[in-house]
């Protein structure tokens, strides 16, 4: 597995992270027709919010990048972008994994929304999410909080509460 790093992100990150959205999506926006040059890049620009977002660097360069927005008792996890020549060894499933102990330690469930047919719906079920709902274009799903031992709590579980994610998160070996 390569060496990364989270970083915040900053408001002079949403160009290369929209354009790294324009890479990663088009092959399964094509697949349903909705591929179009301007708006995948402009959907970007407009839901991306630095405070909510982090860059995932790999050697000290921009690899990839990833969101976790406060909703409704719980955390959207967007935009999760990784660089092409960087999927498969174990970046994304690193990343994932420390921000879902994270949740686990304050008690949030995760929500995301993942393009039909695409291959990292199975990233998200190997880490615990389901399926909620669907439709013709998006595959929504969850993920509860983790108990103690690895459990995901019943109805009994405690109230979420916000979670700070402002600590450095990183992997090297």
């Amino acid at each position: 597995m390569a060496d990364w790093e989270l970083r915040p992100a900053s408001e002079e990150d949403v160009e290369p992270i929209a354009e790294l959205r324009a890479v990663v999506l088009r092959a399964d926006l094509e697949r349903l027709g909705r591929y179009d040059e301007q708006r995948v890049r402009q959907r970007l620009r407009d839901g991306f919010t630095a405070a909510h977002s982090r860059v995932i660097e790999v050697g000290g360069a921009f690899a990839g990048c990833v969101a976790l927005r406060p909703s409704a008792g719980a955390l959207w996890l967007e935009h999760f972008y990784l660089a092409p020549h960087l999927q498969g060894r174990g970046i994304g499933a690193g990343v994932l994994r420390g921000l879902l102990e994270q949740c686990d330690r304050d008690g949030i469930p995760v929500r995301l929304n993942v393009l039909r047919g695409s291959p990292a719906r199975r990233l998200y079920e190997r880490h615990g999410f389901t399926l909620d709902t669907e439709d013709p274009v998006d595959v929504f799903m969850v993920r509860e909080p983790a108990g103690p031992a690895g459990d995901v709590p019943g109805p009994s579980a405690p109230a979420p509460r916000p979670a700070a994610h402002d600590g450095p998160l990183r992997r090297s070996e």
